[in-house]
């Protein structure tokens, strides 16, 4: 073992102590490799399960490393654990043991903070003063403005007032908007350079896949220069990706566009933009009727709908007309209307080359048309190559999860993230040009994505003592229909059983409101609180109030099946109403799905079977959150026993026992609801 892995180990039992928690086996396997792999710069993918403190285990190793090091997450919460828990304990502690300073820091995208100049002007932007003509938009903003004034103010919109989305939008800008700090007149008290400059001078900094997948499509420097990339909850960076590079057109962002550009324009240019972004904004809204009216046209599209195509044109006419005349306009020489000049311009540029997008979507890209958000999209069919050759041929990275095997396999997420696995490097022509030349030093030599170390450590956790999977296989499959009669009855005599605390699934809207329908009517009697997921609702304080009331259940979709952290008896039953198969109207998974089959392959085995793995493994992944937890999974989906794919399925879960007896389930969810209910109450002081 070298000196620098022996120091590793010694900060990691600093670290553990620091926060509290004690050493798990996992957590220094998975400590020791991430250090080989910033060590001896190659990747790492690595599945720590449930309880294994992943986070310590690549933070420590990073830190004892010295260099820079990028952490980029999916989620808000886990962005907050490590800038408001994690690190400040792991910064106090390995000082000390390291004997030097450590720093970290949080950055977000621009939209993420105040942009002063804006707010300083809004008398001038007509799309402030829109929102000022609204009388409780108008107290929301003057809110926003006293705590952007205030000392100490951040900019940040996590540490701001809570204010309408529309008043944040109208202080705030895009990264195609913002002409730069360089340039801007409050560019030396910009609350977005000043978090930018911060991370840059930073240890560890922590940022979201988001931004990360901008900067590596773009191919343009939005982050810190980093020595290495932790890829936390790394399931999800191809989906990320995917959403990050998406194009989208809506009536609202154009009209937007045309308010703005009105103020700096003569009448007849600026008119031109404003009518037509009136008859886009009535072809849209007609279409969008339409669709709804007949389902046929859900779904992909292979180019612009007519109805829509012409408006699309005028537009892209309108946006380049105001924009050869912004540019050729070189008399201005205030610079607060030059800032706003500029921010026209990113926001017709960015109009005007969407719709370029959009009228040629070509064969790589998926086009549709979501009618509820009268939108447009464009999305990459696959982001595996551009990850590959931006990201993985460039510095080491550590990606980890809970949740990276499919059936055990590795293969489905390594590949989705660009890494070349199970394959010759030298049949892949674009991997050995994105390598270059080896007789570089090895400091700048680029990066193999197929010099890859795989690990799973496993989990602290004794599932199969400490957990049970409920797979009734008499229920009747689920159908396009709903969820069935069949299905509810089960959930409920299950919820009654367990006392409540319970944490129900569904993989739609539809659902969860039929089961908030009947459950409100078979547990009445008894007193259960129902807590239901609205369409909108932020999921912090809906889980908030579940962990409160033991005897709650809560309700909900596709946001709660993962993320979730509801350790104790709030939550001992985890219900699932179906397998999350991808709905056939998806139009980016059906399309991947397809091009799988048509290649030879199967859509279905490549494509929807990994999605629904990774899913199940995640929802299952609620129940057991500490080491005393007690529980049950109950997965009312009888495809999961009766289908062949099933066993795919079942071993991407915990390795809980497995029962499909009723009744052995409640009598235990019974027998544990007692215990828990038979606990000294605590007392106040």
């Amino acid at each position: 073992m070298s000196d620098y892995s022996k120091q590793v180990l010694k900060a990691l039992d600093v670290a553990v102590a620091a926060i509290g928690g004690e050493a798990r086996a996992g957590q220094i396997e998975m400590a020791q490799a991430v250090a080989n792999a910033l060590n001896n710069r190659h990747h790492l993918l690595v599945q720590a399960g449930t309880g294994t403190g992943k986070s310590l285990a690549y933070l420590v190793p990073a830190l004892v490393h010295g260099k820079k090091v990028l952490v980029a997450t999916a989620t808000l919460a886990l962005q907050r654990q490590l800038v408001e828990r994690d690190l400040p304990k792991i910064k106090a502690a390995l000082e000390k043991e390291l004997n030097r300073d450590i720093s970290f820091a949080i950055y977000k995208g621009v939209g993420n903070y105040i942009c002063l100049q804006k707010l300083n002007n809004s008398a001038s932007d007509p799309e402030a003063q829109e929102i000022l003509d609204v009388s409780y938009l108008e107290s929301d903003a003057k809110r926003l403005r006293a705590w952007a004034q205030s000392a100490g103010a951040t900019g940040d919109r996590d540490d701001a007032p809570d204010v309408d989305r529309r008043v944040w939008q109208a202080a705030s800008v895009s990264g195609r908007e913002c002409i730069g700090a360089d340039e801007c007149p409050s560019g030396a008290k910009c609350f977005a350079a000043l978090a930018k400059a911060k991370a840059q001078a930073a240890d560890i900094v922590v940022t979201n896949h988001t931004l990360l997948a901008i900067e590596i499509v773009d191919s343009h420097p939005i982050l810190p220069e980093r020595d290495a990339i932790v890829l936390d909850e790394a399931h999800e960076f191809s989906d990320r990706t995917t959403g990050a590079v998406t194009e989208e057109l809506t009536a609202a962002r154009v009209s937007r566009a045309a308010v703005m550009a009105r103020k700096h324009m003569p009448a007849k240019v600026s008119d031109g933009l404003v009518k037509a972004s009136e008859k886009f904004t009535k072809s849209v809204e007609e279409y969008a009727l339409d669709v709804k009216l007949d389902t046929a046209k859900l779904g992909k599209l292979e180019q612009v709908p007519k109805e829509l195509e012409a408006g699309m044109r005028k537009v892209k006419e309108a946006t380049a007309a105001v924009l050869q005349l912004i540019s050729a306009d070189e008399q201005i020489i205030d610079p607060n209307t030059m800032a706003e000049r500029a921010r026209v311009k990113g926001a017709l540029n960015e109009i005007n080359q969407t719709i370029t997008k959009l009228l040629k979507p070509g064969s790589t890209h998926v086009l549709w048309f979501e009618p509820n958000f009268s939108t447009l999209y464009l999305a990459p069919l696959s982001v595996s190559d551009v990850l590959r050759k931006n990201l993985l041929s460039k510095t080491p990275v550590i990606a980890t999860s809970a949740t990276l095997t499919v059936g055990k396999s590795f293969d489905a997420i390594a590949k989705s993230i660009g890494f070349v696995v199970n394959e010759k490097l030298a049949e892949d022509e674009d991997i050995a040009e994105a390598i270059g030349d080896n007789n570089q030093e090895p400091d700048q030599q680029s990066m193999d994505p197929a010099n890859l170390q795989i690990l799973d450590v496993g989990s602290p956790f004794d599932f199969a003592n400490q957990g049970m999977l409920y797979l009734p296989k008499d229920l009747p499959e689920p159908t396009r229909d709903g969820i069935s009669h069949q299905v509810l009855v089960e959930l409920g005599e299950l919820i009654q059983a367990a006392g409540g605390r319970c944490l129900a699934l569904f993989s739609s809207w539809k659902a969860v409101e039929a089961a908030d329908e009947h459950l409100r009517k078979v547990l009445a009697e008894l007193k259960l609180p129902i807590i239901t997921q609205r369409r909108g609702d932020a999921v912090g304080p809906l889980v908030e109030k579940f962990a409160k009331d033991e005897s709650a259940t809560l309700l909900g979709t596709i946001s709660l099946w993962q993320g979730i952290d509801v350790p104790g008896p709030a939550c001992t039953l985890v219900a699932i109403d179906r397998i999350p198969f991808p709905r056939p109207d998806e139009p980016v998974l059906a399309a991947r799905a397809a091009q799988a089959d048509q290649s030879g392959g199967s859509g279905f085995m490549q494509i929807s079977l990994p999605r629904a793995a990774l899913l199940l493994a995640q929802g299952t992944g609620r129940l057991i959150r500490s080491l005393d937890d007690r529980g049950v999974v109950a997965i009312l989906d009888s495809r999961i026993v009766n289908k062949r794919y099933g066993s795919i399925l079942l071993n991407s879960m915990p390795a809980f026992y497995r029962t499909h007896d009723g009744a052995v389930i409640k009598e235990a969810l019974s027998r544990l609801d007692q215990q828990y209910k038979a606990r000294p109450e605590k007392t106040g002081d």
